[in-house]
Order: C-alpha cells, then structure tokens, then sequence
C-alpha cells in the first residue's frame, strides 16, 4: 500500500533542509579545504592531480547535486517512495535549465503533488496495479512534471533568479545594512525554528548563485544568543548585576560551546524562563550583528557549522567584528530588560514525588 503523507508547503521544505544540509555542510568544507590549499576542479581523470584537487571536485560535487537532493527531499516528503524517481528527474532538469537551487525546490512540489494527484485519483484495472509504482508513476510523473519544468515555470524562475542576484549586488551600504538586519532578525527570533529553516531556503539559493553574505549573516544570527548571553553573565559579573539563577548559569556552560558550532538550543532553558525579553534582546543582536556582518562584506563559503566556517572567509575580521558587536548588543539588552537575581532568594527544591494511591481513586 502506497502511503501518502500529509500535505504542507512548509513541513516538506524543513523536510528538504533536514536532507540537503549534511550534505551541504560535509561538501563546502571539502570544497573549502581544496581551494585553500590551491587546489582546482579535475576536468581530466587520465592525467595528473593533487590531494587539493581531489577536495576542490569532490567538494563541487556534492555542492552541484543540490537542485536535485532537495527536490527528491520535497517530492518524498510530499508522495512518500513514488516522489522519489520524478522528484530526482525533474530535480536534474532544474539543475539542468539553470534554475539553480530555487528551481530544485519548486521542481519538487510539482512532481510531489502530481504524484500525490495521480496515486489519489486515477484509478487502473487490476492487472496494472503492479506496474504502478516501477512503471506507471515514475515515467506518467516524471514526464509530467518534466514538462512543466521545461515549458511553464522554468524560464520565470531563472528570470526571477537573476533579477534578485543583480538587485543585491547592486545595493548601497545603507540598503546594504538594513537588508542584514533584517535577515539577522528573522533568523534568530525564533532560535532555529520554522522561520529560520525559511528564511535558510531563502538565503541558500542566494548562496548557491554564488552571493555568499546572506547565509554569513543566518550563521551569525544563529551564534548571537549564546554568545550574548555569555557575554551578559561575565558583564554582569563586572557592574555586579546577576540576571542567572544557578540552573541557567549551569546551562551556560553547555550553551556557549553549542553556539561555537552554530547550535542555538542550548540556550532554550534561559530563553524559555523569560521568553519576551530573551527575544527582543536576541532580536536586537541580530539585527545589529547582521547589518554590520552585511555591510562589511563576510562572506563564507560553507553554510553553516558557526565559527569553523571562518577559515573560509575572505574577511574573517568582518565576520568575528560583527558577532562581537552583535552578541555584545544582545547583552547590554538582556541586562537592562531583566532584574537582578538574588542567590539568596534562590530556593532549589529537590523533592521527590509522593507515591500514588489507588484506593485514593474515585470513579464517578
């Protein structure tokens, strides 16, 4: 039985980002790593090549199958096994038409909701019901959706591709600033949540065009809120104003080191005690951080893994400046909105639960 899975723009682009981003992550650093060390894309297999060389390819490789991951990622998530065959297809012709990573992703909402439409209403006589999903659907579909690739939404989508490609290479400093606020904001907010994920899909087509300082400013965005609040406890420390209880303070240390690798969710049990003020301080951070992360130009070649992405920067300075004015933004904000914190008043309760009596139970 051929299992269809519940349909939503949303859930199945989190799906494809939760396919593509190892992959992304593992092929910018090999791809990184090869570059360098001065390494170039192997064209000749029959002669001559180094170690970098084998990086810089790999690496452009795995950065080269990303139309086609994400759209067999979205058609799956959509169509379950059947989207996989016409989601990989017609994942290759956007890749193929020039569509980028913007095409890989409406590429895969087309072949996943025609097959989701074919196994939902077309009925076949009996004898074909084993040919449906080897032969019927995949070739049906993919021919399909291959046709609406090439003929109908192919040509706007590398049109609309290259008008926001020139639009944001040709942006002063002012709009420059703004536009990295922006995405700083909407990318932290909500501390690796739904509009993150979005606002990544959105940032990483940017990136697959080759405009890099988008998902720069994601990066940072993701790393202000440890960081802020880390800076927050020792500046504390200093004027004396102790905003931790001893269980956030604990969950400090392990918050800090997650946000060296980019990992917000270390920071959920000090937002969560005070989630309004948590959020307009990481706002603040990542507007600030992610404007001057913009308008300086940091530019990383991998999308993600936070501070291990610096080695591929061609201006590291830009990128580590502005998390710092940024993190240290977000705890001037934090300090100010919260009160101090008498130790004390602090009362932990370690208290373990009484025993359930049954013949206390009533059943009306």
């Amino acid at each position: 039985m051929i299992l269809i899975k519940e349909v939503g723009f949303k859930k199945h682009l989190m799906t494809a980002i939760s396919f593509f981003l190892p992959i992304v992550v593992a092929a910018g650093f090999l791809l990184a790593i090869g570059n360098m060390l001065g390494g170039e894309t192997i064209e000749d297999f029959k002669g001559a090549w180094s170690f970098a060389d084998t990086m810089t390819t790999m690496g452009g490789y795995g950065l080269g199958l990303l139309p086609m991951i994400v759209s067999t990622a979205i058609a799956y998530s959509i169509a379950d096994k059947p989207g996989i065959a016409p989601g990989l297809i017609v994942g290759m012709i956007a890749n193929g038409i020039g569509s980028g990573f913007l095409g890989g992703i409406i590429s895969g909402y087309i072949s996943g909701f025609i097959v989701l439409l074919m196994v939902k209403y077309v009925r076949v006589p009996a004898w074909m019901l084993g040919l449906m999903p080897t032969l019927v659907i995949p070739f049906v579909c993919s021919f399909l959706a291959g046709m609406v690739m090439y003929y109908i939404v192919g040509t706007p989508i590398i049109w609309a591709t290259e008008l926001l490609t020139n639009y944001l290479r040709s942006l002063d400093t002012n709009s420059l600033f703004l536009y990295g606020a922006i995405i700083g904001v909407l990318a932290s907010i909500d501390y690796g949540g739904a509009i993150n994920k979005v606002v990544f899909a959105f940032v990483f087509a940017l990136f697959s065009e080759g405009i890099y300082e988008p998902i720069t400013v994601l990066i940072l965005a993701s790393m202000v809120t440890p960081f802020g609040l880390t800076m927050a406890f020792f500046i504390g420390k200093v004027i004396r104003k102790n905003i931790f209880t001893n269980q956030e303070k604990e969950a400090l240390k392990t918050a800090f080191p997650m946000g060296v690798c980019q990992i917000t969710e270390g920071c959920f049990p000090i937002v969560l005690n005070d989630l309004v003020k948590n959020v307009i301080a990481t706002g603040v951070g990542g507007a600030i951080g992610g404007g001057l992360s913009m308008l300086w130009g940091a530019d990383s070649r991998i999308p993600a893994s936070g501070m291990f992405a610096i080695p591929t920067m061609t201006r590291p300075w830009a990128f580590v400046g502005a998390l710092l004015i940024g993190s240290l933004a977000t705890a001037v904000t934090i300090l100010l909105l919260k009160k101090a914190v008498d130790p004390e008043a602090e009362v932990i309760v370690n208290k373990e639960e009484d025993d359930i009596s049954w013949d206390e139970l009533k059943i009306s």
